[in-house]
């Protein structure tokens, strides 16, 4: 099937943008549809591939049509010109070649890791925001979702708010109720966020040196991070991926094993498009005896452990918002002799001897000289820090928790989202008498996910729940990734909520665990509190522009 053909999604669910036939034209010659929401890249440079996935993140267009509005024409990329050539080419003559090689290769040599040496861009669009978190699951592969503080989330999608309503809703009795709900949740953060911008503006006036355009955007991020809570998690969103066919395997693979329909459909669509770029390495995934055993081993596994689950005391408890479980009271004699292992020709063991005789002192000057003179956060100490973990229980609201869960090299896992812990409610809602109608608002969702969760079950119910309910979840990561974290979600530009969470994980790193020398080489966390958040990156970015004229 050439780029482009058939209709591989369901039309009733997904909105089909239209597109002129010019437009068209110019389309089929770089992705492998022009109706569906999943879609590859082909034909462009890889620098073009990841500068579209850059803007993308920040912009209300699909990729379609940001490509046709700001890249096609641009002279300095001359895709125009690539575009003409590929006219009297066939891409599918060179694909075949392709994967006759990639087959002949992989049969000689038998190895998964060929195909971690080939990948594919992939554009996921009208993506609900349980779906996006499914899809960002693998560290193997790259991301880049729509963000939520960019783009005021009013635009509607053709006839209706960018919302997803799932395959088990639709068509149910239950089906007018969630899209009365989620429209009513649409309607008050528009209404919020509206308001919310003009009243910034009054209390944070724009002070001399700073453009109109770095202080419009920092104003505007201000009023969608307050007002973002309101969003429900059937909210859509596009992500741009970037993966080896290793990567894209593994993912399929999941989806299929997946709880939501919506998912499993998701699958079958990247898997159709990835058979366009990339065939060879995503052969293995709907065979009997390969992928689709693994999916079943992923699907019976859950199962099981959702019936011992179950059988649980699942009352909530209240606590506090981040909780250090699990740290080990050796880790700074542990990092003081791995941080001189590369150094000395003594054993492991030796070293940790030698460390042992350490007063704290002579440990924390070791700690402190192979931190190093960090001059700024992308300064960080060597994989000695990796020698100890931290394990932190978390139970803060769902849009940070989005934000958290970007860092997926660490290990990460989290409980269905729902309403039983709560939500958050921003205080400067108290400022503008707007409380009663956000609490009002959480418990038309809250309604509503419950109805859904007896219909239904947990799974389904997760989409009508807000950003600003809590969720639970589990962060343990090694001192390394700790520098890491902590120093960027801390950063003055970061949400105001994941900035006291990290800085809490810091607090505990040094005071529960006792870790000091450890907490005081992490010199760039950041305590400070800030009005406007955004407005030193903005005028950055303006310096930026600047220097590139």
């Amino acid at each position: 099937m050439s780029p482009g053909a058939g209709h591989a999604y369901n039309s009733d669910v997904y909105f089909e943008e239209p597109f002129s036939p010019d437009e068209r034209s110019v389309l089929e010659r770089f992705f492998t549809n022009t109706d569906g929401p999943v879609f590859g890249l082909i034909n462009l440079p890889e620098v073009v591939k990841g500068a579209l996935f850059a803007r993308y993140s920040r912009s209300h267009k699909s990729l379609r049509r940001l490509f046709l509005d700001e890249f096609h024409s641009e002279p300095e990329l001359g895709i125009a010109a690539v575009s003409d050539a590929i006219a009297a080419d066939d891409p599918n003559v060179r694909l075949n070649r392709a994967e006759v090689l990639y087959d002949r290769v992989f049969g000689e040599y038998g190895d998964d890791s060929v195909a971690q040496l080939g990948g594919a861009h992939l554009a996921c669009e009208q993506a609900s925001n349980l779906l996006t978190k499914a899809l960002e699951w693998g560290r193997i592969a790259a991301y880049l979702e729509q963000s939520t503080r960019y783009i005021y989330y009013d635009r509607p999608l053709g006839d209706s708010y960018r919302y997803h309503v799932p395959p088990e809703v639709a068509g149910s009795p239950l089906e007018g109720e969630y899209r009365a709900t989620m429209d009513g949740l649409f309607d008050g953060y528009s209404s919020l966020v509206h308001e919310l911008a003009p009243y910034f503006e009054s209390q944070f006036p724009r002070t001399e040196g700073t453009s109109t355009r770095a202080y419009n955007a920092t104003i505007r991020a201000k009023a969608c991070d307050a007002a973002r809570g309101l969003l429900p998690a059937a909210t859509t969103s596009n992500v741009g991926v970037y993966g080896s066919g290793q990567a894209y395997e593994a993912l399929l693979i999941r989806l299929q094993a997946h709880p939501l329909a919506e998912a499993r459909d998701y699958g079958e669509m990247m898997l159709s498009e990835l058979r366009h770029v990339i065939p060879s390495f995503v052969k293995r995934v709907d065979l009997p005896d390969r992928g689709r055993a693994w999916s079943e081993y992923f699907s019976n596994t859950a199962q099981r452990m959702n019936e011992l689950a179950t059988a649980l005391d699942s009352r909530s408890t209240e606590g506090p918002e981040v909780t250090l479980v699990d740290w080990d009271p050796e880790a700074e004699v542990k990092v003081a002799a791995s941080a001189l292992y590369a150094y000395s020709d003594l054993s492991d063991d030796q070293l940790l001897a030698a460390a042992r005789r350490m007063d704290p002192e002579e440990r924390a000057g070791i700690i402190r000289a192979y931190s190093g003179d960090r001059i700024n956060r992308r300064h960080k100490p060597g994989r000695g820090m990796e020698r100890v973990d931290y394990r932190f229980d978390i139970k803060c609201d769902f849009g940070s928790f989005r934000d958290l869960q970007r860092h997926r090299m660490l290990t990460l896992e989290w409980q269905t989202l729902g309403t039983k812990h709560g939500y958050t409610t921003p205080d400067v809602l108290n400022d503008i008498g707007r409380v009663s109608e956000w609490d009002a608002a959480m418990e038309r969702a809250s309604d509503l996910h419950a109805k859904l969760s007896d219909r239904f079950g947990g799974d389904v119910a997760q989409y009508a729940v807000p950003f600003g309910y809590r969720i639970r979840f589990v962060m343990q990561m090694n001192a390394r990734e700790a520098f890491h974290l902590l120093e960027l979600r801390t950063a003055r530009a970061g949400h105001p909520d994941y900035r006291r969470v990290c800085q809490e994980m810091h607090r505990l790193i040094g005071d529960k665990a006792g870790h000091r020398a450890i907490a005081n080489a992490m010199k760039f966390v950041d305590y400070e509190e800030y009005e406007l958040e955004r407005i030193d990156a903005e005028r950055r970015a303006d310096e930026r522009a600047d220097g590139a004229q």
